[in-house]
C-alpha cells in the first residue's frame, strides 16, 4: 500500500498544473486518509465528487484536490489537497459546499487522519 500511495501522491504533484515553489508561495498541502463504512462507499463517492467539483470550480484558492480509493481496500480514501494559502484553506472549509459535504458524510466516516505537511517540491510535468 505504501508504494502505491506514494505513487499517487507523486502523480498528484505532477498534475498540479504549474511549477510551484511551495514554501515561497505560502501553499498549504494537506493529506487526508479516511475509512468509510463499506455499505456507504457509493454514496460517499458521490458526495466527494460533488464537493471537489464545486470547490475547484468556484474557489480560486483551491489549486487542486485529488481523491483516490485503495484497490485492495476500496473503502479507504486518500486525499491530496493544495491550497494557495492558509486563508484559502480556511475559506474552503467554511464554504457552503464543504459544510454540506461534511454534514452529509459524517455518519459514513469510520476513521479519519488529517496530515499537515511541509511542501518540499511540487513539480508538474511542463505543458507542450
Amino acid at each position: 500500500m505504501g508504494k502505491r500511495l506514494l505513487g499517487v501522491l507523486a502523480l498528484a504533484g505532477l498534475l498540479a498544473g504549474q511549477a510551484l515553489a511551495a514554501e515561497e508561495n505560502g501553499l498549504v498541502v494537506r493529506i487526508a486518509q479516511l475509512e468509510i463504512d463499506p455499505a456507504q462507499v457509493a454514496a460517499y463517492q458521490a458526495a466527494v465528487k460533488e464537493e471537489i467539483s464545486e470547490s475547484t470550480r468556484t474557489e480560486p484558492g483551491v489549486i487542486s484536490i485529488y481523491a483516490v480509493a485503495e484497490v485492495d481496500r476500496p473503502n479507504w480514501f486518500h486525499f491530496f489537497e493544495i491550497y494557495a494559502s492558509d486563508s484559502a484553506y480556511r475559506s474552503h472549509i467554511e464554504s457552503p459546499h464543504f459544510k454540506k459535504y461534511a454534514f452529509a458524510t459524517q455518519s459514513m466516516i469510520l476513521s479519519k487522519r488529517l496530515i499537515e505537511t511541509t511542501p518540499i517540491e511540487l513539480s508538474p510535468h511542463p505543458g507542450p
